[in-house]
Formats: structure tokens, sequence, C-alpha cells
């Protein structure tokens, strides 16, 4: 098994990123690499529950994911289970991502993805550009905000 960790800084408290990452509102608007759509969903992290995605290129082509929002603690942390579907619709290995979000001193946010149990460094890999490229989407909206004063 292979874990991957991504560390990104906000300058917004962490009160405003978890809305961010919790609300389905907002989830929509950077869930997914660059040039993916959610045609169907169900992404609210803010509670504990079943979650969905099916994510679409602009080819067409179709990806699901699924899995249990097994824990919220507001606004700290979030953890998911996480695993793919094939075209059959079966659902395959299943791996932990753990969002983490503490102050980072600065007014800000220290925000860490954690992605564990993922089956091999080949997936490791493909879901580290997939990360990249959502949290790429997140930090553009997140930036859309007035920056916190820092204490």
């Amino acid at each position: 098994m292979t874990d991957l960790t991504l560390t990104r800084d906000f300058d917004v408290d962490p009160e405003t990123v978890f809305g961010f990452i919790s609300k389905p509102e907002n989830v929509l608007q950077w869930w997914g690499p660059e040039g993916m759509t959610c045609p169907e969903h169900s992404l609210d992290f803010g509670q504990v529950g079943p979650w969905s995605s099916v994510m679409q290129s602009p080819e067409g082509n179709r990806v699901k994911v699924t899995g249990e929002v097994a824990h919220v603690d507001p606004p700290n942390s979030i953890e998911i289970t996480w695993a793919w579907h094939d075209d059959q619709d079966t659902r395959g290995h299943e791996s932990r991502v753990r969002f983490e979000l503490r102050p980072n001193g600065n007014g800000g946010t220290e925000f860490r993805l954690i992605h564990s149990g993922l089956a091999d460094e080949e997936s490791a890999n493909n879901h580290n550009m997939g990360w990249i490229s959502s949290l790429g989407k997140l930090a553009s909206l997140v930036a859309k905000l007035p920056a916190q004063p820092s204490d």
C-alpha cells in the first residue's frame, strides 16, 4: 500500500476553508481535475454518510468514485473512504482520504490532504496528479476571497 500527502496554505481561516471542502455547492466548484465536470454527484462532506461522484472529461469519458464520509470534525478534519468503479460499475480497491485543517499562525490555514492505502505507486502517482489539479482549482477559488488580517 502507498500513501500520498499534499499540503497547501490558504490566506483565509480554517472555518472558511472547511466550508469549501464540506458544502456540496462549494465542493462542486473544485472537485475533479481541471477540465472535468461532475454531471452526477452526492458530495456533502459535512455529514457522515455515503457520497458519490461521476466525473466526465471534455471528450465524454466518465469515471465513477464512491465512498463513505467516515468522520467530520468542523473545522479541523474530514475523512472519507474512496473507491473507483469499473465499466461494469463494480467498486474496486478502497483507500482513505483525510482533509486536515489548522491555523497557520498568520490568520490563514494549513491544509493537508492525506490519501492512504492506495494500491501501488502507479495509483499514487495518478491520484497525486488529480489531487494537485483539484487543489489548484480550490486554491483559485479561495484566493478570490478577501485575506484574513493576522492577529
